[in-house]
């Protein structure tokens, strides 16, 4: 898990008048909706006595604690202590970890870091999401596997022989053709043509022939997300799988299915079920693998040509790692134990002088010693 990136962490449609409490990368966050409608995610944890920020209530586009009132701007700045004397001026230590905020492509996105707007990867550019022209479906998936196994899952063009075969994967025919990966801003992708099995059902009255060989592109962004292109020869069908690390044994893929044939809303049943029968087939497969997490070290697994988008995410991965943004989720464990942790805000950077006084402390990171 890393930070200093724009992570999608919820529908937005799911954020109403009501905080929300949201579980991600071992976080405790809350979001909330401002006065005009602008939404907003912070830490959820008043710097008080802890209490949750999701159990208080909005009130003038602030969030007012549950336990004592104390009440915090959008920018996390404490305004109001009700037990405070009268006049009694609030320190300005008073504040709670606040991030940047854009709701984009359906979704909650928040800048789980401190690095300065200059200096922030920017918000990736997801294909065929916003495409009028595609039927969309959305849904969710719970998965018990650290989301980098799921995430690489998505990426891995040879297992579907195997995992899907009979489905939309060929085992009499499984070879990957040669291809070049794309790089991309934040990512990286492939783009092959397979030779699918016969097709079954209603698919059958589509082709009038052998199915003929199906165009695939997959490829991932950072931090979390990967997508999947089936150009078929009736229309474009697509998956984007944003899959959110609640922890680092448990993933929540939230996805949305886009086609551009079969669009009438009798036609969701049959593409949530298809979805859904390819996440069944690849969960035991992916919560056996061993170790649970992804390797740092990219030598420590046999890899071969197939593996070359798995192989451009470690790369990626690894930069990121050496500049320190990697989550220690061990160290966290064994030098906090239960004590509460918190991913530092930007705020920590425009008030320098209160960094060192920030009452919840920040979360350890590493870089990988890869030597």
């Amino acid at each position: 898990m890393y930070k200093n990136y724009w992570w999608p962490l919820e529908w937005a449609a799911k954020l109403r008048e009501k905080p929300l409490r949201i579980k991600a990368l071992g976080q405790d966050l809350v979001a909330y909706r401002l006065e005009n409608g602008t939404a907003q995610v912070m830490s959820d944890l008043c710097m008080h006595r802890g209490g949750a920020l999701s159990d208080g209530w909005v009130e003038n586009s602030c969030l007012v604690c549950p336990y004592h009132g104390w009440t915090y701007t959008a920018d996390g700045v404490c305004v109001k202590i009700p037990a405070n004397q009268p006049g009694m001026p609030i320190s300005k230590k008073a504040r709670v970890d606040s991030y940047p905020t854009i709701e984009k492509y359906g979704f909650i996105w928040a800048f789980l870091g401190d690095l300065p707007e200059a200096e922030r990867p920017p918000l990736p550019e997801l294909p065929n999401i916003s495409n009028p022209n595609l039927k969309r479906i959305e849904g969710e998936y719970l998965w018990k596997a650290n989301y980098e196994r799921v995430m690489e899952n998505g990426l891995d063009i040879a297992h579907a022989p195997f995992v899907h075969g009979g489905a939309f994967g060929n085992r009499k025919e499984p070879d990957v053709p040669e291809f070049e990966v794309e790089h991309w801003t934040g990512g990286a992708g492939g783009t092959v043509t397979l030779k699918p099995p016969p097709a079954k059902g209603l698919w059958k009255y589509l082709y009038k022939k052998d199915r003929p060989g199906v165009k695939t592109r997959t490829g991932f962004f950072m931090p979390c997300i990967t997508m999947l292109e089936v150009h078929l020869p009736f229309g474009l069908m697509a998956l984007i799988d944003i899959n959110l690390p609640i922890d680092e044994q448990t993933t929540l893929t939230k996805w949305v299915s886009l086609r551009g044939f079969f669009k009438g809303n009798w036609a969701d049943s049959d593409t949530r079920r298809r979805v859904l029968k390819i996440f069944e087939q690849d969960r035991p497969i992916v919560e056996a693998q061993r170790p649970e997490l992804v390797p740092v070290d990219i030598s420590a697994e046999l890899h071969v040509p197939s593996d070359a988008i798995q192989i451009a995410y470690r790369k990626l991965r690894k930069s990121v790692l050496d500049k320190g943004w990697g989550i220690d989720t061990h160290r966290i464990r064994a030098e906090h134990g239960v004590e509460a942790t918190v991913i530092p805000s930007p705020g920590r950077r425009e008030v320098p002088e209160l960094a060192s006084a920030w009452v919840k402390k920040e979360v350890p990171v590493r870089k990988a010693d890869l030597s």
